[in-house]
């Protein structure tokens, strides 16, 4: 089979073994595979448990059809049609543990959407709704939106109830599209007036919740740009992985700052997040009130370019390879 795999030259497609599942896991004929962040780190050094040895095979979520069934695997049968997270998805077959699997129940949901839907979808609820603890009502401020993950978040607030969807993005282009997907407000992280904006937005108390995926020398402002009480989610880095950090400031507001990642999750945390995401909004998802924005479609052979593209922040929502 083929698979995109980073090794000593790089990304590279090659051939290679087709996998056997084990008990309790499924093989799936892929058809579609999400790109995401976590990629393209793997891709730089960082490990977000791809397997393989020397020559890794990428790829954290992709969709297709069930074609073997371990010996120990429950509600599930060859021909479903799944959407699965996990790691070496980017190649003609993968495996997943079936506990990270999720039967595709409407044919609405195409593979471009069944590839990216979940991953970031869970992310969200479980900072937004779970750790962030969202009521009907709530003011949000998503900082970094124009990423699949960011478009998520904006439409999963206004979904639920949120009085007040706040999106950030730095460049004019991807800003000018934030209010397709929820957003009330817009501001320009770049620009040095960008908390006077939100302060005043919120009657200069700030948001209930901020979800913070740019840290770094960010996390100082967005203490102050999150209420008194409020919380503040922190569930990307890519602003930097340290910063200076305030603890005066934090300790006066008085937040709630919680750091959030499934890397350090038991199967049994990643299928709660996945059944309490899907319990909320999954009905939002067939209904098109939530849906992914996808920016480009790869073959599977194009994976090195795709990469490219979201190293170089050249996209608006989804990237997207499909499996011939």
């Amino acid at each position: 089979m083929k698979a995109v795999t980073i090794g000593k030259n790089g990304v590279d497609v090659i051939d290679t073994i087709e996998p056997k599942p084990k008990q309790q896991q499924i093989l799936v004929k892929v058809f579609s595979c999400g790109l995401n962040r976590s990629d393209l780190l793997e891709t730089q050094g960082q490990s977000f448990g791809h397997t393989g040895g020397d020559t890794k095979i990428l790829g954290g979520e992709f969709a297709g059809e069930i074609v073997e069934l371990g010996s120990d695997v429950k509600n599930h049968k060859i021909g479903d049609r799944v959407m699965c997270r996990g790691g070496s998805g980017w190649a003609e077959y993968a495996v997943a543990h079936y506990r990270r699997a999720i039967t595709i129940n409407s044919e609405s949901i195409g593979w471009e959407q069944a590839a990216t839907i979940q991953g970031n979808m869970q992310t969200m609820h479980d900072a937004i709704v779970t750790n962030g603890k969202f009521s009907s009502g709530d003011s949000v401020f998503i900082q970094g939106a124009s990423s699949g993950v960011g478009l998520m978040g904006l439409q999963i607030s206004k979904a639920l109830g949120a009085s007040l969807t706040i999106g950030s993005s730095t460049s004019e282009q991807r800003r000018s599209r934030l209010k397709e997907f929820g957003a009330d407000i817009v501001v320009d992280t770049s620009s040095d007036d960008w908390l006077k904006m939100l302060l005043d937005a919120t009657d200069g108390k700030g948001v209930d919740i901020l979800i913070d995926m740019l840290s770094g020398d960010y996390v100082n402002k967005n203490m102050e740009a999150t209420k008194i009480n409020g919380h503040l989610i922190n569930i990307g880095r890519l602003a930097g992985m340290n910063g200076n950090f305030d603890y005066d400031l934090h300790a006066k507001r008085r937040l709630n700052y919680i750091g959030t990642t499934g890397r350090t999750r038991s199967i049994d945390e990643n299928e709660e997040v996945a059944n309490l995401a899907n319990k909320d909004l999954w009905d939002f998802v067939l209904d098109g009130k939530i849906r992914h924005h996808i920016d480009k479609v790869f073959p599977l052979e194009s994976a090195k370019d795709a990469l490219e593209i979201m190293n170089k922040n050249n996209h608006f929502g989804k990237l997207v390879l499909l499996v011939n």
